[in-house]
């Protein structure tokens, strides 16, 4: 496979490293909203200083470490340096309960970690370990009380380190990622060199990237999405990128939106659809006759136009690439970002893939529910295919294939098949080679009449209603219902909470809960119909994609 790079000597991390400070070193690289970013040429000499502290204390290559840490442009310093010579590169995503950081420790057997102030008692509580020292990420330095005391060396100002650095292989390991995913099964996936070069370059089939791009990094570095996307992609362009160092609250992110005023993004679902459901659509369905004029298709797609324009200066008024990954996008939420003429693509992959298997193209029609086409080099089809529907399970042949799962032969070879990735999602490719998403195998649910029904599309149709954050489709006693996590803020001024009494707010609530399922079974397959819609008064339990975990909630 051949892609459109020059002075790319290999499909490696150092190779890219190299690349971006040959062709960009004065091009500004990585930083925090409101502040300079470091130029490229900044960025690979603090690499060479961290490469040299870590070889200095025994890294070798193999070995693992650890990077604890929300965004910060230092994360990228971290992720190069280890990777540059062959040491193992293990990112954990920030909200992982402190049990699951210390088994990773564990059963990584890494023997070096990054981790900034945030989380730096998650470190120091873990027992066990051959973590042999501990740097700071804040500012890169050795912390003294969580260091064995044989280290050896700190970082100075000036570079002196003279060994020659054996550089890894295309096919060495790089990246060691430990999933959280929607069925509760932690599994390390081992990404290597090449798995993710070769993801990052075939972005520019998809979509067009130059120097003076601007990228807000709002998803976690240590999602492969992000990582690959937000940090490999803009590097191999000489892009900026800027990181928020607050959580992310709206607040916040408009602020960030009007200071960085970024071209590029890469988000979930659940952004731009709460942004929708909350700054969009109340103003067109809060009065009876804007609600009439919204209801008909002309003024429908002349209303969200305008509305397009005006989402496009709350992100700071550049914004020219908007990606969508992670989770399903909801169709009604899609259908609006279609007539407003906003500038989204939509992309579909796995950790195991390094991620992106396929995507829309920037600036090109896109199909309603589809994740677009195939990225250069990658090869899908389905597996078990229903005569009928076309529906069976997504599976891919690509270079970003993961190498597999670590210390867990048997798991690789369930999801491996004559070369085959077996995905463990459904969906079906049209003539026109664009992929349909109906919905994880494992979550699919036999109706009585033998039917398969998919749970993420009854819950899209669910989430459209304004009162519904979240919804969730489960069975229960051979029958379907849907645990409904309401927006009790909406409903307290609804429903006037001030003023009655909690047990009229209570009936009030079980009210709408019944209406709202008849509702939906009119908008439904008859062989889908939800018997009950239960509250689900606390927010669902979510992965860092903002997918739920529904393990959690099955009987």
């Amino acid at each position: 496979m051949r892609y459109p790079y020059e002075n790319l000597n290999n499909f490696t991390l150092p190779s890219l490293l190299e690349r971006a400070n040959n062709l960009y070193a004065n091009e500004p690289s990585f930083g925090k909203v409101g502040e300079s970013a470091m130029f490229y040429s900044e960025f690979y000499d603090k690499t060479m200083q961290m490469i040299e502290l870590l070889q200095a204390n025994g890294i070798k290559k193999g070995d693992k470490v650890v990077l604890l840490s929300e965004n910060m442009p230092n994360w990228g310093i971290a992720y190069f340096s280890v990777t540059y010579f062959g040491a193992v590169i293990v990112p954990v995503l920030p909200d992982f309960h402190p049990s699951d950081v210390h088994h990773i420790l564990r059963h990584s057997e890494a023997k070096a970690v990054f981790v900034s102030d945030r989380h730096l008692s998650t470190i120091q509580e873990c027992s066990e370990s051959d973590i042999k020292f501990v740097i700071k990420l804040d500012n890169l330095t050795i912390i003294d009380e969580l260091t064995n005391k044989s280290y050896i060396y700190k970082l100075t100002e000036k570079i002196s380190f003279s060994k020659e650095i054996t550089k890894p292989q295309e096919d060495d390991l790089a990246s060691l990622l430990y999933t959280s995913g929607t069925t509760g099964h932690s599994k390390g996936v081992m990404l290597s060199h090449k798995n993710l070069v070769t993801n990052a370059l075939s972005a520019y089939e998809k979509v067009s990237i130059k120097k003076d791009d601007v990228f807000l990094s709002i998803l976690p570095l240590a999602h492969t999405l992000e990582c690959t996307v937000g940090m490999i992609v803009p590097l191999v362009h000489g892009a900026s990128v800027y990181y928020i160092d607050k959580v992310p609250t709206p607040s916040v992110l408009l602020k960030a939106f009007g200071i960085v005023k970024p071209t590029m993004m890469v988000s979930v679902p659940l952004i731009i659809e709460k942004i929708y459901k909350n700054k969009v659509l109340p103003k067109f369905t809060g009065s009876f006759i804007m609600k009439t004029i919204y209801s008909i298709p002309f003024f429908r797609k002349k209303l969200n136009e305008i509305a397009g324009k005006k989402l496009i200066e709350i992100f700071g008024g550049r914004l020219r690439f908007f990606g969508i990954g992670g989770a399903g996008l909801s169709p009604f939420v899609e259908q609006f970002l279609i007539e407003a003429k906003f500038p989204y693509i939509i992309g579909y992959g796995l950790t195991e893939t390094a991620p992106l298997l396929a995507g829309s193209v920037l600036g090109k029609p896109a199909k309603l529910k589809s994740t677009g086409t195939a990225m250069i080099g990658v090869e899908l089809a389905i597996k078990d295919k229903d005569p009928q529907t076309g529906n069976g399970e997504i599976i891919a042949k690509s270079p970003s294939v993961m190498m597999g799962y670590y210390k867990d032969k048997e798991k690789t070879v369930e999801v491996m098949e004559d070369g085959w990735f077996l995905t463990g999602d459904l969906g079906y490719i049209d003539e026109d080679g664009f992929l349909f998403i109906s919905g994880r195998s494992k979550n699919v649910i036999i109706g009585s009449g033998g039917k398969n029904i998919y749970p993420e599309q009854i819950e899209s149709v669910i989430n459209q209603n304004e009162a519904v954050l979240d919804s969730l489709v489960i069975e229960q006693n051979s029958k379907l219902v849907a645990r409904i996590h309401l927006d009790y803020e909406l409903l307290n001024k609804k429903f006037e909470a001030n003023k009655n009494p909690d047990a009229q707010i209570k009936e009030e609530i079980t009210k709408l809960l019944e209406e709202m399922r008849v509702d939906i079974n009119s908008k439904i397959s008859s062989f889908c119909r939800m018997t009950k819609f239960i509250e689900q008064i606390e927010p669902f339990v979510k992965t860092p994609t903002k997918k739920i975990k529904r393990f959690l909630y099955k009987d």
